[in-house]
């Protein structure tokens, strides 16, 4: 399964979702490729940091042709975890043509919910040529013991994208996870944070895929 994780705003945690879902993935005993389709490629500065073996493949390819490109790049992967750019460009566009699944990380506030409208739409409109397209929103760096990431849900019930149930709250291990290269399952294999990327990954591919 190819899933892109896309919002046009910055500071969503989408890298960290990017580098921690394919984790999770590779654990489950899949073959995962990581492509860095942002121009700033921090998901490649995150394998750069890496002193370990690698957990899975990464790629740099910020370009929009990424959606031609894929099949040939991702032959002999179970799943594809693209890092999408910042901006709705064509980029963007050329990686939500390549995906089967766009998650859209939100953080539990207004502007994030605002920002999220240009993403939606790119999506609705990639459906006129790619109907089987599917969708949701991720709720992240949620304030632990909060109504805001109950409140965020309320909002985005405007859109027609759904949330998943699972969502990430804001903590410093992802931070210093990625300072090093690792994922979280390496610093606190037992941690609220891996508890919390497990139970995303296992809700995406209930619905969208297959464990």
């Amino acid at each position: 399964m190819k899933i892109a994780i896309l919002n046009q705003k910055g500071g969503v945690g989408k890298t960290t979702l990017s580098v921690n879902l394919a984790a999770s993935l590779s654990r489950a005993c899949s073959r995962v490729l990581l492509i860095d389709a942002d121009p700033q490629g921090s998901a490649l500065d995150w394998a750069a940091a890496r002193q370990a073996e690698p957990l899975f493949s990464a790629v740099g390819l910020p370009k929009p042709t990424l959606h031609r490109d894929i099949e040939q790049i991702g032959q002999g992967y179970d799943h594809i975890i693209i890092d999408g750019p910042p901006r709705v460009t064509e980029l963007a566009r050329s990686a939500i043509m390549a995906a089967d699944l766009v998650i859209i990380p939100v953080q539990p506030s207004p502007l994030d919910v605002w920002a999220a409208d240009e993403v939606v739409k790119q999506i609705d409109e990639a459906r006129i040529y790619k109907p089987a397209l599917n969708s949701v929103f991720a709720i992240n760096r949620k304030i632990v013991n909060t109504a805001l990431g109950r409140d965020v849900r309320e909002a985005l019930a405007s859109y027609s994208v759904s949330a998943l149930d699972a969502s990430v709250c804001q903590r410093i291990v992802f931070a210093e996870s990625a300072a090093q290269g690792l994922a979280v399952f390496e610093t606190e294999p037992d941690g609220p944070a891996a508890r919390e990327i497990e139970a995303l990954r296992e809700e995406i591919m209930q619905k969208y895929g297959n464990p």
